[in-house]
């Protein structure tokens, strides 16, 4: 399973919607969401009211999207495909792609729950053309085509979900709205809450205090905020409970002045861009420890 990121420069760079022809479609539609979760920075585990169970602030956290491997010596948190199994004797999150198809997995969404252009060619992700935009104004069927995975991540003994690719609506040059996806997002965190599943944030930290506000999300897992010099605005929100994860090729000082900073998030680590194995050329994993 391919790894997700999302490089803000990337994002900014390529402002074009660029549109492909094929079939493809995604997520869900829009109810209100529980509250959301109390997590405070100084407990070990929070639980929601949903009775789900926090990540342990601080803990040590492996960002696994591009392969299942055993998790480095102190790793007790683990995020991986949700096609991969949770990884033994850790606290496992549950990587979903909502907001959009994975690679080569149009072809498997009803055709109209894509987004699609005046010419009705599916609208694809200008920094991740082989992904097709979901169309989140039909929240409630995207909503029903995700919510067996949120369950089978349940079932496979995750104990959280991360959904991937909230921000969307940022790159459909302003078809799909923030509102859109904040209410997918709400469907999407109460399955996950229903199934016994804290909820993640993924990147976006320009909404987090809408989407743990409104939408009820439990935690946040952000690529590259210390690189963008946003980390805040994901600690402002949900305190400890931010696992980051840095990349060599946009971080901005070595690691370890990073890890100095004073709003640097309790779990960070440093990962390879295509998050491969250990075995594999490029492997790298380093963490503020």
């Amino acid at each position: 399973m391919a790894p997700r990121r999302r490089s803000r420069s990337v994002t900014v760079a390529l402002v074009g919607i660029f549109l492909v022809t094929g079939c493809a479609a995604t997520t869900t539609n829009g109810e209100s969401a529980p509250p959301p979760a109390s997590a405070t920075a100084t407990s070990p585990a929070t639980s929601s009211p949903g009775d789900v169970t926090l990540p342990p602030a601080g803990a040590g956290f492996d960002y696994q999207l591009g392969g299942a491997y055993a998790p480095p010596p102190g790793v007790t948190v683990v995020a991986r495909d949700r096609t991969a199994p949770p990884a033994a004797g850790t606290y496992g999150i549950c990587y979903v792609n909502a907001f959009q198809t994975q690679p080569g997995e149009a072809s498997s969404w009803p055709f109209d729950l894509l987004l699609t252009d005046a010419s009705s060619h599916p609208v694809v992700d200008p920094g991740w053309p082989d992904e097709v935009i979901v169309d989140s104004r039909k929240s409630d069927r995207v909503a029903a085509v995700v919510t067996p995975w949120i369950h089978g991540c349940a079932d496979a003994g995750y104990r959280a979900v991360e959904f991937d690719n909230l921000d969307t609506y940022t790159r459909t040059g302003g078809t799909l709205t923030r509102d859109d996806n904040l209410r997918l997002a709400r469907l999407l965190v109460t399955a996950a809450h229903r199934a016994g599943l804290a909820a993640a944030q993924k990147n976006a930290a320009e909404d987090a205090p809408l989407l743990h506000d409104q939408a009820g999300f439990d935690f946040a897992v952000a690529e590259e905020c210390a690189a963008h010099d946003e980390c805040a605005a994901y600690t402002d929100v949900y305190g400890a409970h931010v696992l980051a994860i840095e990349y060599p090729d946009t971080l901005d000082a070595p690691l370890a002045e990073v890890c100095a900073r004073a709003d640097r998030p309790a779990s960070l680590i440093l990962r390879d861009r295509m998050l491969v194995a250990p075995g594999t050329p490029g492997y790298r994993y380093e963490t503020c420890r």
